[in-house]
């Protein structure tokens, strides 16, 4: 036999082995392409929140309106019953202090002769029934400091109250405030009332009763 028929003679026998890789590439291909081709899960989860509770609107009642107060009525105060006018007294005159001269007596200084103003309330008389008060000047004012009040260091001053009348003379004294001496006390007093003398006091030109505030001072000072 020829060559030729020998090669058309002889079947090509398929390996098995080729078979069964062939048949694995083939289904590990097909595994693949299904894997590839299967739909993807979505690697992001969206948060659902719930909506949000609906806030109803309330509405508000206006307050009610109070009715207004009473009007207040103002009520006059009453008055205050009037207060009598009381005249403030004239100061006491200041009297210098008892230096002995040569004689023994001391000179005073002879003050203005005050003059008290006519009012509606005195009438136009010669003369008030009572003595009226006043700051009366000195005419003649002698004092001397008893020896035995300088032996004994006594000094002050004391207050008197002396009425004078129309002419200027002394007719009551009284001691308004002492010194602290009863001895200082007396001698002023009766030396006042003995020889003092002072200008009267005057209404509408006319001499008139008065009491008047004299201070005596005994300073041991001014010896």
């Amino acid at each position: 036999m020829s060559s030729a028929s020998l090669a058309v003679a002889q079947h090509a026998h398929p390996d098995p082995t080729r078979i069964v890789a062939i048949s694995a590439a083939i289904a590990l291909n097909l595994a693949v392409i299904v894997i590839a081709t299967r739909p993807i899960a979505s690697a992001w989860h969206f948060k659902v929140e719930p909506p949000s509770p609906v806030q109803w609107l309330r509405l508000i009642e206006p307050p009610a309106v109070s009715p207004p107060p009473p009007p207040i009525v103002l009520k006059p105060l009453p008055r205050p019953p009037a207060l009598p006018q009381v005249r403030p007294r004239p100061a006491p005159p200041t009297a210098p202090p008892a230096v002995p001269i040569a004689t023994g007596r001391i000179a005073m200084p002879i003050n203005r002769l005050p003059t008290l103003a006519p009012t509606d309330a005195m009438p136009h008389a010669a003369a008030p029934p009572a003595p009226v008060e006043a700051n009366l000047a000195y005419r003649s004012a002698p004092l001397r400091f008893p020896l035995a009040a300088m032996r004994r260091r006594m000094h002050g001053t004391v207050l008197l109250r002396v009425l004078v009348d129309a002419g200027g003379r002394p007719i009551e004294v009284v001691v308004e405030r002492g010194s602290g001496y009863p001895l200082l006390d007396r001698s002023a007093r009766e030396q006042v009332l003995a020889s003092w003398r002072f200008q009267p006091a005057q209404i509408h030109g006319q001499p008139v009763r008065a009491w008047a505030r004299v201070p005596i001072r005994f300073d041991l000072h001014a010896q």
